[in-house]
């Protein structure tokens, strides 16, 4: 597994999951509604986040080659030491275990190499695959909003999960 910078060549792949229920439904924007030109300036304005340190968007592969999914850290504060974690995968890379290494990857270069303290995240309550990784990653179950967003008019909670560098650390050790 690899984790590389994204690139034009990703966008097919992108609004192939993008475009599939099974997966834009646990999300909080229409992703459906996106096409080539949205996908393209994302990874435009990816590039510029990367270099100003405020987002860092990697595709997930095999070899470095065929995208697979995304991986990202979102809102990087340098100063509370502080990002959020986000994850989506093709279908096809589903149950092969790449979501787990490749956010042993970005946790890596989140801790190690960003210095950072807190990586947190949030997901649909019912997101029980996703809920089931981030677990298996180490992530720590904070709380729940209950029925804090309303999509395609049906109210929906959000668990929240933190991963702190100590705990990360003896997740490390305890492999």
């Amino acid at each position: 597994m690899v984790l590389r910078k994204l690139c034009k060549d990703d966008v097919p792949f992108m609004l192939e999951w993008m475009h599939d229920p099974n997966i834009n439904c646990n999300f909080r924007f229409m992703a459906s509604d996106y096409g080539v030109n949205e996908v393209s300036t994302f990874i435009e304005v990816a590039k510029k986040d990367f270099q100003d340190r405020r987002a860092y968007h990697f595709a997930i592969t095999e070899d470095g080659e065929e995208y697979l999914g995304t991986i990202s850290l979102k809102n990087v504060d340098l100063v509370n030491q502080s990002a959020e974690y986000a994850i989506v995968l093709r279908r096809c890379a589903w149950g092969r275990g790449l979501g787990r290494l490749a956010t042993e990857e970005i946790l890596k270069f989140a801790f190690d190499r960003l210095g950072l303290h807190r990586v947190a995240l949030n997901v649909l309550s019912d997101n029980f695959p996703a809920i089931h990784l981030y677990e298996k990653c180490g992530f720590i179950y904070e709380g729940e909003w209950k029925e804090c967003l309303c999509l395609s008019g049906k109210t929906h909670s959000l668990k929240w999960y933190r991963l702190l560098r100590q705990e990360w650390q003896k997740t490390k050790e305890n492999r």
